[in-house]
């Protein structure tokens, strides 16, 4: 559950000041050094964490940034508000999993070297910002308080199974782009969402069940097709995806025979120390 005082910081994020002039989530030289972060240690959605660890400093300058009165994250535009959310989760991600790196868990429940594997990473250890001391669970509620599904994609949770984090830092001026490309690389992935036209089987990540009310939401209308007897969380993901399927995929979609389950999520740090990941 969320605390009062975490519920009121929504509220301020959220509720954009009527002359507000500064866009400072989006542009500024605070982001300009997460972007160099990014571009430096990030590659296809993993990262080059014990290189980071090493030369931590730009990363640690960076999240000090966020803690700005509450007030004047609502001073700024939506889609900077949201922007900042965004790379203030990424960013923590980031220093979380370095804090404790190499990350050697012992928990059957979750690989050894699982974000996981960090007790309370995302739901105890609290974080300054926006005048508040939030969690990261926290974070991803405000990030997400503004009504885009598809910014669900955008936070990076340190996990392979995640939407991959990007090697740029999310900008108010370009934000809708980036997320519609962060919504466009989950759903082609194929261990997010695997159309199987021989086993007539259709297998979707379980970050969508996770967020189900907000794909409902946002996707119920639209795609190519009725989806008749599907649920509702089962259209949504169709019409999220079906606008990036090939011919054969839109065939197969359309003729509404096959089955749909929710897989497993890789749960593996996208850690790029030491080469890619089996």
């Amino acid at each position: 559950m969320f605390k009062v005082t975490c519920v009121a910081v929504l509220l301020a994020s959220v509720a954009v000041a009527p002359h507000a002039q500064t866009d400072a989530a989006g542009a500024g030289s605070a982001v300009a050094a997460f972007d160099k972060i990014l571009d430096t240690y990030v590659r296809d959605g993993y990262v080059y964490y014990k290189a980071l660890e090493g030369e931590r400093a730009g990363l640690d300058r960076y999240v000090a940034s966020f803690d700005v009165p509450a007030a004047t994250v609502a001073g700024w535009s939506k889609d900077a508000q949201k922007a900042f959310w965004i790379n203030a989760y990424n960013a923590l991600v980031l220093k979380t999993a370095i804090d404790h790196y190499p990350i050697k868990g012992k928990s059957a429940a979750y690989p050894p070297n699982s974000m996981r594997q960090i007790p309370g990473a995302f739901d105890q250890t609290k974080h300054h910002v926006a005048g508040q001391s939030l969690t990261l669970d926290d974070i991803e509620k405000a990030a997400e308080a503004f009504g885009d599904a598809r910014v669900v994609f955008a936070l990076g949770r340190g996990a392979i199974g995640s939407g991959r984090l990007k090697s740029e830092a999310y900008r108010a001026d370009r934000l809708n782009d980036q997320l519609e490309v962060a919504l466009k690389e989950f759903v082609t992935r194929p261990t997010c969402l695997k159309l199987d036209r021989v086993a007539g089987l259709v297998v979707a990540s379980p970050l969508f069940s996770w967020r189900q009310d907000s794909f409902v939401a946002a996707y119920s209308q639209g795609g190519f097709g009725g989806w008749s007897g599907r649920s509702p969380i089962e259209r949504a993901i169709l019409n999220m995806a079906s606008p990036f399927f090939f011919a054969s995929e839109r065939e197969f979609a359309a003729a509404n025979t096959f089955q749909m389950q929710f897989g497993t999520f890789d749960w593996r740090l996208n850690d790029l120390t030491g080469g890619m990941p089996n």
